[in-house]
């Protein structure tokens, strides 16, 4: 894949991925790394999202001054509203919605002196338009998407872009692991464009939001779902 199109300002900058194991975040990481990026991909070993003073115990021992963040990591609990307890409460919310909050407080610390900056917060459709059993998920994501709206007004004058993109349906080995083969099609037939999104594709349009070619998009959920929402 030819990420060369993107702005090269960015080479050699510090971007700091979580979720980079797997799936989206891994394609982040590989088109990023194809373009000079440095990433930082921290593990579940040494950022543990769900633990709030595991957030800040990394942070307080990072070095590195980080450019641009990506927050990707997320889980999901499907289930009936009566099926929730606390403990899944408490971990969805740390994982998908408080820890990416933290991260940005520790980040932006060095990008308002540099007076630049890019944040991506990886969403979903259901942060867009819910779905039943997605309480908690689409809860998080809802509250993702209004965190980035808040704060594109408070660090704008900053010169610090951050927006927050939502996908659609992503052929991964998540997708599979949840979504039988059958009922799979069936979803694709309900998808303009007739397929799952490529890791890649959605690679693609964190890649540009992260670069100096992104010069005026800030405070807004972009919808790459394949016309699904449509």
């Amino acid at each position: 894949m030819n990420y060369s199109k993107v702005s090269k300002n960015l080479k050699k900058k510090n971007i700091l991925i979580t979720g980079a194991s797997g799936g989206i975040g891994k394609s982040i990481k590989a088109g990023l790394e194809e373009k000079g990026f440095n990433c930082i991909t921290p593990k579940r070993s040494e950022l543990d999202l769900s633990n709030l003073d595991s957030v800040t115990a990394y942070f307080s021992s990072l070095e590195e001054e980080i450019d641009g963040l990506v927050n990707n990591a997320a889980i999901n609990i499907i289930g009936e509203i009566q099926e929730i307890n606390d403990d899944d409460i408490e971990k969805m919310m740390n994982i998908n919605l408080i820890s990416p909050l933290k991260i940005i407080q520790f980040v932006v610390e060095n990008m308002k002196k540099k007076n630049c900056g890019r944040i991506v917060n990886v969403s979903s459709i259901w942060g867009v338009r819910s779905k039943e059993f997605r309480t908690l998920y689409s809860m998080t994501k809802f509250g993702i998407n209004g965190l980035t709206k808040s704060l594109s007004r408070e660090l704008g004058p900053n010169q610090i872009l951050i927006n927050s993109i939502a996908p659609g349906y992503v052929n991964t080995k998540m997708t599979d692991q949840n979504i039988p083969k059958k009922i799979q099609n069936k979803i694709k037939k309900d998808i303009p464009l007739g397929r799952f999104a490529n890791p890649v594709e959605i690679a693609q349009l964190v890649a540009f939001l992260l670069s100096d070619e992104n010069t005026y998009i800030t405070g807004q959920t972009i919808i790459i779902d394949g016309g699904y929402l449509s």
